[in-house]
């Protein structure tokens, strides 16, 4: 097992940042969902492809590949279907079709899931799918739906007839939902729904994406307090804000290796990941929201203005915290699974 970036690894990280740093700086989450800039990711990065198979025109990397670009997303806090493109390669991952993974792997396609069941009746599905993630950026629908033969896994143009989406007022202001209702809606079949590993990488690739946002958070405070003074003395030189520093540090370093060591276990464990996905979201969910709430209290009265960016990254840390499900929900799976 191995928990350092590989050479290839640290260059992809480098290639994002760098990109995101020019195509999507901080200022511009503000602004919400720019497609060109999404285009861009896809054409020259080819992010959207990272875990697609070759064969399907992706580049065929592992879920330790895909965690190194969504730290980086999460760290520029992109506004977008990325991370929800990215649920839905993990669930096409197990239940493959040429014509959406191409999709996806082309950039052509922004795709996002739902776990919650709808009805299907050989060539429609209906049903209401309340706070579908990027419900209004992405165009196709992965969603389970039960049958006779047991649950399956269908596909739905989310711009096609019988389709009503309504966008949700959101607490994370980068990043949108929806309310999603199907009536009737044409819908492709995929195949049989998969019992086990997509919920468990996926709470690993939403891991990887909160190490972003608290890496992104500890070093802008960081920054702060080594230039703002108080009563004649720069903050950073305060025993208070010192030891908060260092917990939020320690908090870091440990979210790290628990999401390196649960991406390794996707790509080389599979056996392992159950337990470590489970961490992955017991901990560094509520670390990742510990990290952005200090940061936000640390920046002191300018953090709570409106113009500061110290609240966005204190919103994007809660939502993503209780997306896949709060902590305590993840605490008692890993207790389950060590069987305490």
């Amino acid at each position: 097992m191995k928990l350092v970036l590989s050479t290839e690894q640290q260059e992809l990280r480098a290639a994002v940042r760098a990109f995101l740093g020019a195509a999507s700086p901080l200022p511009k989450a503000r602004e919400g969902y720019d497609p060109q800039v999404y285009a861009r990711l896809n054409g020259e990065l080819g992010l959207s492809g990272l875990i697609v198979p070759e064969e399907y025109g992706g580049a065929g990397a592992g879920l330790s590949e895909l965690a190194v670009a969504l730290e980086e997303t999460g760290a520029a806090l992109l506004p977008g279907p990325f991370l929800a493109t990215a649920f839905a390669a993990i669930t096409l991952g197990r239940v493959p079709d040429k014509e959406l993974l191409a999709g996806i792997a082309e950039g052509r396609v922004a795709a996002t899931v739902h776990s919650a069941e709808v009805s299907y009746d050989g060539a429609t599905a209906s049903g209401r799918l309340p706070q579908v993630l990027s419900g209004m950026e992405a165009g196709v629908l992965v969603v389970p739906a039960a049958t006779a033969d047991g649950p399956v896994l269908l596909a739905v143009e989310l711009a096609g007839p019988g389709v009503t989406r309504t966008a949700l007022e959101t607490l994370d202001l980068t990043r949108g939902q929806a309310d999603v209702v199907l009536d009737g809606a044409p819908a492709r079949l995929l195949g049989p729904a998969p019992e086990s590993g997509v919920t468990e990488r996926m709470c690993v690739a939403l891991a990887a994406e909160q190490l972003g946002v608290m890496r992104a958070a500890l070093d802008a405070i960081v920054a702060y307090a080594k230039i703002r003074v108080a009563f004649g003395r720069y903050i950073g030189s305060y025993q208070g804000v010192k030891h908060k520093l260092a917990d939020m540090h320690a908090k870091l370093e440990q979210a790290e290796s628990i999401v390196r060591y649960a991406a390794w276990a996707a790509d080389e464990s599979p056996a392992d990941l159950p337990e470590a996905a489970a961490l992955a979201q017991a901990y560094v969910g509520r670390a990742c929201f510990e990290v952005a709430r200090d940061h936000l209290l640390l920046h002191g009265g300018i953090g709570y203005t409106w113009e500061h960016d110290a609240h966005l990254f204190y919103k994007r840390a809660k939502a993503d915290e209780v997306l896949l499900g709060p902590p305590r929900i993840h605490r008692a799976r890993l207790a389950d699974l060590l069987e305490l």
